[in-house]
């Protein structure tokens, strides 16, 4: 199965599985672009790309590399290109936006935004299990 058709099963296993879904969206954190997104509402695209670009400086914008290269420096405990940063969860007014870093692939992010009223530990379990799809189609 090749990337595209990866991303996109992965896309319909979160707007499927997950509760309270709105959107989803892959990233490549590379090029910082959107491989793909899922959304309820029609959003334009230049404001999807801005969306995939934020998802990078998340990952791997200068702070994060900084604080990366000081842990790796202080604890020793990271391999070279390992990364500390594998999920992070955000909330918004309204919103739960949960960004998770593909385990066998660490450029690649998948981005998952629900209602605020999601059950957090259902958000986590099945966005966790639609990436593990990920990993096991690759």
């Amino acid at each position: 199965m090749n990337l595209t058709q990866v991303v996109n099963n992965t896309l319909k296993a979160f707007r499927r599985d997950v509760p309270e879904y709105l959107a989803s969206g892959v990233v490549d954190l590379t090029t910082g672009m959107l491989l793909d997104a899922d959304t309820i509402d029609d959003h334009p695209r230049d404001i999807l790309d801005m969306l995939a670009a934020a998802t990078a400086d998340l990952f791997e914008g200068r702070t994060i590399t900084q604080i990366e290269q000081m842990w790796r420096e202080q604890r020793g405990s990271l391999e070279d290109g390992g990364h500390y940063f594998q999920e992070i969860l955000i909330y918004s007014n309204n919103l739960v936006h949960l960004f998770i870093r593909s385990p066998s692939n660490p450029e690649i992010v998948a981005a998952v935004v629900c209602r605020r009223n999601v059950n957090i530990g259902m958000f986590f379990a099945t966005a966790r299990h639609a990436v593990r799809e990920l990993e096991e189609a690759r």
